[in-house]
């Protein structure tokens, strides 16, 4: 089956119904295993381990792509925070407009772009402005709406 869909930061694949979904392909840089501080075990298992700033596929190769980045600039080394959602770099805000223009290389022309990103740390309006694509609409999430869901649509080529 072709995928359809791309998720090219799954972590733990923690926001989808059906964690093996066939119609997506999962891509992450990390490939690891832990136990959490519950005890349950907390997987990373992409399809294929890949770095979102430059992905290995052909332009306009998918309908839809779901970025879900990492948000954290600061967790504790061994912290359950940074084993889920993984950690930015020094130079975040270079790597999330790599990560922005990747994503909207590889949709197809009127492909979809879901975007989700807590602003614990970093507020949404500093990444918006990390991509020239303007979004469609958005919500916000979570106990205290730090969660942010945005949808962006591609142009026709």
């Amino acid at each position: 089956m072709t995928q359809l869909v791309l998720d090219p930061c799954c972590g733990g694949r923690m926001m989808w119904f059906n964690r093996d979904d066939q119609r997506a392909l999962f891509g992450d840089i990390r490939s690891e295993k832990h136990t959490l501080c519950d005890g349950r075990a907390f997987n990373i298992t992409p399809d294929l381990n890949m770095d979102f700033r430059a992905m290995p596929f052909s332009d306009e190769s998918f309908r839809l792509v779901c970025f879900d980045p990492p948000h954290l600039r600061h967790a504790g080394r061994e912290s359950w925070l940074r084993a889920k959602y993984g950690i930015l770099s020094d130079d975040w805000q270079d790597d999330l407009r790599r990560g922005f223009a990747e994503c909207f290389r590889v949709l197809k022309p009127e492909g979809v772009l879901i975007f989700k990103w807590n602003e614990i740390q970093i507020p949404t309006r500093q990444i918006l402005e990390l991509t020239p694509h303007k979004p469609l609409f958005g919500h916000p999430s979570g106990k205290r709406a730090d969660t942010h869901w945005i949808t962006f649509m591609k142009g026709q080529s």
